[in-house]
């Protein structure tokens, strides 16, 4: 186990077997100290903790809780590896590629292993509020399970997610209103009081504009789910909130100047 220590901030990072993956995941726990009334403790979990080292979020969020722009919040960085393909994307259904196969065995690791341990080794009974986030793949991942799981999380972030996840390939009819996974579920689903989303793009994201209406696909598709949302009944700045960046790129720089924005937007009531 490695330790770290901040003024406001413990590190941890653990290694926890997952009997569903059937592997070891390195996991970092970033703890505000000095808590003073536990109930107020949030939970956010983190796909592909790996990169939140090169944004330096350690320093980020402990600069955050030292100034009290953050309630108190417990982030959990898991980390993906080789087989990420196979364990990110939407549970119910694989993409077209069968990319995605392992995603409910994730599932099964973040809610019957992961969640358990965290309120077993920390002492806390419950938290005042649970959310996931995520970058690319691992945004759509996070998304899937907040929307598939309100009763547990109630905050999603999805910083340039996946969002084009397909059931069927542009070479074999792909139809844009039906085929795009994600956006099913949400279109087919009921508003669901309580939950929040945050999404962030880069205009640099990529180049891709498969239906050729000058709008590249990262930003196209996270419009699209976004507007699915609001037909369910959810509104922009209160329930949703979307932030592009103008000369950001599909990258971690991207994200980490972003991560600052959605901590403060959900659970600081701020922007910088």
């Amino acid at each position: 186990m490695k330790v770290k220590n901040l003024g406001s901030l413990h590190v941890e990072t653990k290694l926890l077997y997952s009997i569903s993956l059937r592997r070891y995941i390195t996991i970092d726990f970033y703890l505000p100290k000095n808590i003073a009334d536990p109930s107020q403790l949030s939970l956010l979990l983190i796909n592909d903790g790996q990169d939140l080292h090169q944004m330096k979020f350690d320093v980020m969020l402990n600069d955050l809780l030292e100034t009290n722009q953050v309630q108190p919040l417990l982030c959990v960085g898991i980390h993906a590896n080789r087989d990420r393909k196979k364990e990110y994307g939407t549970v119910h259904t694989a993409d077209y590629a069968n990319r995605g196969a392992r995603a409910g065995a994730y599932k099964d690791f973040i809610l019957q292993h992961l969640l358990p341990f965290i309120h077993t080794n920390f002492c806390v009974e419950s938290f005042k509020m649970k959310g996931m986030a995520g970058f690319s793949l691992g945004g759509l991942s996070a998304l899937d399970l907040v929307w598939n799981h309100p009763h547990i999380f109630s905050i999603a972030g999805v910083f340039s997610g996946s969002l084009w996840w397909r059931s069927r390939s542009l070479e074999d009819g792909y139809v844009e209103e039906t085929d795009r996974i994600m956006h099913q579920q949400i279109k087919s689903g009921d508003f669901k009081k309580g939950l929040k989303f945050y999404f962030t793009t880069g205009s640099l994201d990529e180049t891709a504009d498969r239906n050729n209406n000058g709008i590249i696909d990262s930003i196209d598709d996270t419009l699209g789910l976004i507007s699915e949302l609001e037909q369910l009944g959810y509104e922009k700045e209160t329930d949703i909130k979307y932030i592009n960046f103008e000369d950001g790129r599909h990258d971690v720089e991207t994200w980490g100047r972003s991560m600052p924005k959605f901590l403060l937007w959900g659970w600081g009531g701020k922007e910088i």
